[in-house]
C-alpha cells in the first residue's frame, strides 16, 4: 500500500464507488472514507450500500454524517490525518472540511466547466443537445464547483447516446483524471486556473432535476427537443407522461427509447397511433415513436410486449 498521500475518499454514488474502487485496487492509501447516511428504508440507494460494504470488506474507516459541521464527525476526520481529500459525486462541503487536508480538498465534476456546473451536468449536456462534454478535476472552495481547475478531459456526445451510456463512459475516463491529478499535486507540478479567467460562451447549468421537470411536453415545437430530453433522462430519473384511455382513465408511462421521424401533418398533437409493431405519438414536426418503455405498475418492456398488453388501441391520447 502505498504510504503518501493519505487520502480521505467522499462520494454517494456508483459514479463515486467506482473511482474509490478503481484507486484501491491501484493501491492508493486510503484511509477514509465519506458517504451519505443511510436512507429510509423506503428509499433505494443501493450505492451507498455498495460503498459502504467496500469500506467494511476492504477494513476502511467510514463516516456517515447527518451534519457535516457535526463536532464528533469532524473529531474523528481530523484523526484520519488526510494529506488530501478526493470528492466525487457527493454534497456541498463546508470550509471547516474542505480546507482541512494540507494538499487541499479535489473534486471531480462530470462537465467542462465553468459550464453546467451544479447537481446533473451529464443529464443537462444531453437535454440541451451538447456535442462535446468531458471531465474536471478542480481545488474545492467556498462556492458550488467554482474553485481553481486543475485538469480537464473532453469527449464527444454521441447522437443517440443516453445519459446512462454517457454516464458510464465518463465513469471509465475519471480514474485516469484522477490519478493525473493526484501525481500532479505529488509532484508539484500543477498551475490551477481560475475559472473567471476562462472565456466562455453564456454559461449553462446543471440544477437538481425534479419528478415535474421529467414530464414531456408534447407541445413543445421542435421535436429534437424532445427526443434529447427522453435520451438525457434515460435509465433515469426517466421521462414520463399520462397515456389517457379516455377522459378519465388514464396511467403514468416511462419513456426509456424513442425515434424521431419527421414529417408533415395535420393530427392533434399528443394523439396515440398502433400498428403491429409500432406505437408513435404525434408532435410538432412529426411523430415520437417509443422503442421502450414501462407502464405504471409493469415491468420497462419493448414496444412489441407493451402493444400486445394494450386491450385498447384506438382514441388514446398523452397529456
Amino acid at each position: 500500500m502505498k504510504k503518501y498521500p493519505r487520502i480521505v475518499f467522499i462520494g454517494s454514488t456508483f459514479f463515486s464507488f467506482f473511482s474509490l474502487k478503481k484507486l484501491y485496487i491501484k493501491k492508493y492509501n486510503i484511509v477514509g472514507i465519506i458517504t451519505n447516511p443511510n436512507p429510509p428504508k423506503n428509499k433505494k440507494r443501493i450505492s451507498i450500500d455498495y460503498i459502504k460494504q467496500y469500506a467494511l470488506k476492504n477494513h476502511i474507516p467510514i463516516l456517515q454524517p447527518k451534519n457535516l459541521i457535526d463536532p464528533f464527525f469532524l473529531k474523528i476526520l481530523k484523526t484520519w490525518k488526510a494529506d488530501i481529500q478526493i470528492v466525487v459525486a457527493f454534497r456541498f462541503l463546508p470550509k471547516v472540511v474542505w480546507n482541512y487536508p494540507k494538499m487541499g480538498t479535489i473534486n471531480l465534476h462530470a462537465s467542462l466547466l465553468p459550464q453546467y456546473k451544479g447537481a446533473a451536468p451529464i443529464h443537462w449536456a444531453i437535454i440541451n443537445g451538447e456535442n462535446i462534454t468531458g471531465l474536471t478535476t478542480f481545488f474545492i472552495n467556498n462556492k458550488i464547483d467554482s474553485g481553481k481547475i486543475i485538469f480537464q478531459k473532453k469527449i464527444k456526445i454521441k447522437k443517440n447516446e443516453t445519459y446512462g451510456e454517457l454516464e458510464n463512459k465518463l465513469k471509465k475516463i475519471s480514474i485516469f483524471l484522477i490519478i493525473k491529478t493526484l501525481k500532479g499535486l505529488i509532484k508539484k507540478t500543477i498551475q490551477p486556473i481560475n475559472q473567471k479567467n476562462i472565456h466562455s460562451s453564456l454559461l449553462k447549468y446543471a440544477p437538481k432535476i425534479s419528478t415535474n421537470y421529467c414530464k414531456i411536453d408534447w407541445n413543445t415545437p421542435y421535436i429534437k427537443d424532445i427526443y434529447n430530453k427522453i435520451r438525457g433522462l434515460s435509465p433515469h430519473p426517466t421521462a414520463w407522461t399520462l397515456l389517457f384511455f379516455n377522459k378519465f382513465k388514464f396511467v403514468r408511462f416511462k419513456i426509456f427509447f424513442v425515434k424521431i421521424i419527421k414529417k408533415i401533418h395535420k393530427f392533434p398533437i399528443g394523439l396515440v397511433f398502433f400498428s403491429k409493431k409500432e406505437m408513435k405519438i404525434s408532435v410538432n414536426e412529426g411523430f415520437v415513436s417509443i422503442i421502450e418503455g414501462q407502464i405504471e405498475g409493469k415491468k420497462k418492456m419493448n414496444i412489441k410486449n407493451i402493444i400486445n398488453g394494450f386491450k385498447i388501441k384506438k382514441n388514446l391520447f398523452v397529456q
